[in-house]
């Protein structure tokens, strides 16, 4: 299966955003599943629902993070590079859908009762959310 499904079927399964575009990279990572759930899990809907930063975009941001990011053990690498390896991931998810602020993408105020309301009647869903979740592991397939 490839990971655009994968995402596709974590989120579709009930787990948020950031969760699915994690999921599909443990191995890659190597990264226990359930740590990666738990890990990505405040960052659905824009950072607990706050509707900042999508949370495709931070999913795939932590993603790039276990990929290139420093630690004690790599020390030799510059956190520099990881950085431009986020803008350019940015970059690339704002040519297709000129934002990556959660609130922008949805049109719609999910802290509110009538927001939430308006979020499922009109299926956002399963129409914008897939697609950034898709378009975030279609960014990253290309970047590692």
């Amino acid at each position: 299966m490839e990971r655009t499904d994968a995402a596709v079927d974590v989120f579709e399964s009930g787990f948020n955003c950031a969760q699915a575009v994690v999921a599909p990279f443990v191995e890659k990572v190597g990264l226990a599943e359930q740590t990666a759930y738990r890990i990505a899990c405040g960052f659905g809907a824009g950072l607990g629902r706050r509707q900042k930063t999508c949370g495709a975009v931070t999913g795939g941001i932590m993603v790039l993070g276990m990929v290139y990011g420093r630690d004690p053990d790599r020390t030799d690498i510059d956190k520099e590079k990881t950085y431009q390896k986020v803008n350019d991931f940015m970059r690339e998810f704002e040519k297709r859908h000129a934002t990556t602020e959660c609130r922008e993408l949805l049109g719609c105020d999910l802290t509110t009762e009538e927001g939430r309301k308006h979020y499922t009647e009109s299926h956002l869903h399963s129409t914008v959310c897939v697609e950034c979740v898709k378009d975030a592991v279609t960014i990253l397939e290309g970047m590692l």
